[in-house]
C-alpha cells in the first residue's frame, strides 16, 4: 500500500512532492533541504544545513515505521567541493555504522541559501 508522509513543509504542496513515500518495505525520502521547518529559517553555515537535513529526515523516516539504520541508499548534494570535509563528520555520526551505498555531488541547488541537500532510501528488512 502507498503511503505519502509530508513534513509540513509548503514546499511540498506548491512543487506538488511528498517528503517521502512508502511503497512496500520501501521509504523514498525526498532531497532535503537544511530549512528549520518550524521557523522556515535556513541556518548560514553547511553543518547546521546537513543537521537539520539529517533532522527532518529522521522524522519523516520515525513517521513512515523507519529508521537510519533502516537507510541503504544516500545521495548528498553540495554547492561546493570544500564542504564534503565539513560535513563528512556529521554525516559519518549518523551513518558510520549503517553504510549505506553514497553519492555526493557539487552542484548549484534552487535557493541561494541552500549549501546541502540529502535523499535517502530505506528498506525495511524482516
Amino acid at each position: 500500500m502507498r503511503r505519502l508522509i509530508s513534513s509540513g513543509s509548503p514546499f511540498e504542496t506548491t512543487a506538488g512532492y511528498s517528503r517521502a513515500v512508502v511503497e512496500g518495505n520501501w521509504c523514498f525520502v525526498s532531497g532535503t533541504t537544511g530549512y528549520d521547518y518550524a521557523t522556515m529559517t535556513m541556518p548560514e553555515s553547511v553543518e547546521d544545513q546537513t543537521r537539520n537535513c539529517l533532522s527532518t529526515i529522521g522524522r519523516v523516516l520515525e513517521d513512515a515505521g523507519f529508521s537510519f539504520a533502516d537507510v541503504v541508499r544516500c545521495h548528498y548534494y553540495v554547492t561546493e567541493a570544500a564542504f564534503a570535509d565539513r560535513v563528512f563528520p556529521i554525516l559519518g555520526e549518523t551513518f558510520g555504522a549503517i553504510r549505506p551505498a553514497a553519492t555526493m555531488i557539487v552542484c548549484d541547488l534552487i535557493r541561494p541559501e541552500m549549501r546541502i541537500e540529502i535523499e535517502v532510501t530505506a528498506l525495511r528488512r524482516g
